[in-house]
């Protein structure tokens, strides 16, 4: 059993995809351990994105990220982070096998209705980060 983040992105939240997303991660066998909104402090982007932080579209990132809130998700299950990153499908929409979360709510590389943790460490410091367990 591993637990792993899901954020809910401003894109998604705005076409209200909330519920369908929610519903695809529990139809997978996944549960919701922890959930909460909240609107994302440039502090708490610039600690999260710090692997673009440098890059000249983090500007881009950071307003796009802050023109909604975002659901912050807690899902465990077996092998949580693999389903959880196979059930979005590829960073860039356009990529994405039909059925994905990415392919099916998404438009592009950053608005992609969701950010889905790459391993059981990132997915502890994100769900510390967002305070939420």
């Amino acid at each position: 059993m591993e637990t792993t983040c899901v954020l809910i992105k401003p894109d998604a939240m705005k076409a209200h995809h909330i519920g369908a997303i929610i519903d695809r991660l529990e139809k997978a066998g996944l549960e919701i351990t922890g959930c909460k909104m909240l609107s994302l402090a440039p502090q708490m982007l610039a600690e999260h994105y710090a692997h673009i932080l440098q890059k000249p579209f983090y500007p881009e990132v950071e307003e796009f990220m802050r023109s909604a809130p975002v659901i912050v998700l807690a899902v465990a299950g077996q092998g949580a982070v693999a389903k959880v990153r196979a059930l979005a499908g590829p960073t860039d929409p356009k990529k994405a096998d039909k059925g994905t979360i990415r392919a099916d709510f998404g438009t592009d590389v950053m608005v992609n209705a969701i950010h889905a943790s790459d391993s059981v460490e990132a997915a502890r410091d994100e769900l510390a980060r967002f305070g939420v367990q």
